[in-house]
């Protein structure tokens, strides 16, 4: 019996939380300004609290962002991890695409 492969984790729901153009801008913000309220968030834009609400909410399930409690607000913060995660996972695909297209351009030069 061979020994257990060490799997990474399935990285579907952070590429689905990242395929949306409101969540990358959050995620901007956040990873520029640092730790911001639901109201800092929400000013300058046009949606509405409970539509960045739930924006967050994704995000935070795919675990691309944090909140804390301080005070009566909650605080939200960029979780780099879950970004390097993504980063490790386009590394790898693109490495499996460069040895794909080589042993196609060694197929055809036979």
């Amino acid at each position: 019996m061979s020994p257990a492969r060490h799997r990474a984790p399935d990285p579907t729901p952070l590429f689905a939380a990242l395929g949306d153009p409101t969540r990358l801008a959050l995620l901007r913000r956040l990873s520029s300004d640092g730790f911001l309220s639901l109201t800092d968030l929400t000013e300058g834009t046009r949606m509405s609290r409970q539509a960045i609400t739930k924006h967050l909410g994704v995000l935070a399930r795919a675990g691309l962002v944090e909140s804390a409690r301080q005070g009566r607000e909650r605080l939200w913060m960029l979780a780099p991890g879950r970004i390097a995660e993504a980063r490790h996972a386009l590394e790898q695909i693109s490495r499996e695409w460069d040895d794909a297209l080589g042993r196609l351009r060694a197929l055809v030069e036979r």
